[in-house]
């Protein structure tokens, strides 16, 4: 513990490293003070007074990584979600079409030529969004303050809430910049962070008014951090694939003759497989809404609904689906083995070329399934837990989004924090060989 104790205070005997700390606590200060500024002509007292979307809907989702904004109708209602939604068109984009992956081989004026696109494209996604919030505002009675036009109110609305996006990306870029960490998904990060608070409050309150026995919320706690443990397992379990250098001798010098190896994840495709999968089910319990007390509304909300055996089992397969999916498009064999071609690497025992490109992408398949069934019990995990009595604010914090989304960054951002130490000759935030890895290359957040 003093060890620890004293890594902590060595963090703040680097200037440079202070000072991207602060830095970043004071932009994610100025987001969560945006996810309380409410849009011009709200009436926020009846905002309030009227139950929305709740967490088993796709409002509930949205509401979960903006950190209550969406609830609060604020500027930054649409969180960074629609720069995030933008990313993900361009990447799968690189994967079908040609000019994108021209784009992704052309290095550093590729990538700015597609940072550009994502920005350009992320004002599109926030002003589609941003025009069905202010519809939805306007369709929640009472939500819109009397006297207030409605055109006025649309054209306002769409133009805060782009601004307020935009501001968010800003932000996250100076963060990354600047600061310490990815600021995108420190973003996520602090809207998912922010409700675990009340969330802890609502248990404690349960122990204290004897609808909780104080031994099953120990239980209850030792198995929260076991959960935490294991996810933490495995998103930093790795395969190495060790790769042989020829020796190439370029004038007076040896280049090559050393080992290195190959990092495979176990999950290549971090938590977007089970944000797709979400995204997806959460629609029939939304539409569910728009057809109240008739047999097909009834029967999606049953079948759909959160706790259900059935959404739990089709949920599973879709994350086991989209797992491989995402993994395909974000994990090239075939450019893996070229770029090894290329600098004389090869795998001792395989032929450089075609046969390495099956060799990876054999071991790619069998590593992903532990990898989407890992997943898709960690997404599930909560809806068991709620039937035990725990509310569905902390239920949420034994898996699915919110704790694979919590441990990739904090692991991030704490192996960012370790390379400042070790650069600076002071002993990291582990111990000697056992270093914090992150999670480069990987598809998640």
């Amino acid at each position: 513990m003093s060890r620890l104790t004293e890594s902590f205070r060595n963090i703040f005997k680097i200037e440079e490293l202070k000072d991207r700390i602060l830095f970043t606590v004071f932009c994610l200060m100025a987001v969560r003070l945006g996810a309380h500024i409410t849009l011009p002509g709200i009436d926020f007292a009846a905002l309030t007074s009227k139950a929305g979307g709740g967490s088993d809907s796709i409002f509930g989702l949205y509401d979960m990584f903006v950190g209550g904004a969406f609830k609060n109708a604020a500027i930054f209602g649409l969180g960074i979600m629609p720069y995030i939604s933008a990313s993900i068109i361009i990447q799968l984009l690189g994967a079908v079409v040609p000019y994108f992956q021209k784009l992704q081989k052309e290095g550093e004026d590729g990538r700015k030529k597609i940072t550009q696109m994502t920005r350009t494209g992320t004002v599109l996604v926030a002003a589609a969004q941003a025009s069905g919030m202010a519809v939805y505002l306007q369709n929640s009675s009472g939500a819109v303050a009397a006297g207030i036009s409605p055109f006025f109110f649309l054209i306002s609305t769409v133009v805060c809430l782009t601004a307020g996006c935009m501001l968010m990306m800003w932000i996250g870029e100076q963060i990354t910049e600047r600061g310490i960490g990815n600021g995108i998904s420190l973003i996520i990060f602090i809207g998912i962070v922010a409700r675990f608070p009340n969330a802890i409050i609502s248990e404690a309150q349960m122990v204290s008014s004897g609808q909780h026995n104080i031994i099953v919320e120990i239980v209850l706690w030792a198995f929260f951090l076991g959960v935490v443990a294991f996810v933490v397992l495995m998103t930093q379990g790795i395969r190495k694939i060790p790769v042989q250098y020829a020796k190439r001798v370029i004038g007076r010098k040896v280049y090559g003759g050393t080992t290195q190896h190959i990092p495979m994840r176990i999950n290549t495709a971090g938590v977007m497989p089970i944000i797709f999968a979400q995204s997806i089910l959460f629609i029939p319990t939304t539409l569910a809404q728009f057809f109240p007390n008739t047999g097909f509304g009834d029967f999606l909300a049953s079948f759909f609904s959160y706790r259900s055996l059935g959404y739990s089992i089709v949920f599973a397969v879709m994350i086991v689906f989209f797992t491989y999916f995402y993994t395909a498009i974000a994990f090239n064999p075939r450019d893996v083995a070229d770029t090894m071609k290329k600098q004389g690497g090869f795998i001792p025992g395989v032929r450089p070329g075609k046969h390495t490109a099956d060799y990876i992408d054999n071991i790619l398949t069998h590593i992903t399934l532990p990898g989407a069934i890992f997943l898709a019990i960690v997404a599930i995990l909560p809806a068991f837990v709620s039937y035990l009595g725990v509310m569905s604010d902390f239920a949420q914090f034994f898996g699915g989004t919110s704790l694979l989304i919590m441990v990739g960054v904090a692991l991030d951002t704490l192996q960012q924090v370790e390379s400042h130490l070790t650069m600076r000759n002071y002993e990291g935030l582990m111990k000697a060989g056992g270093k914090i890895r992150g999670r480069t290359g990987s598809g998640g957040f």
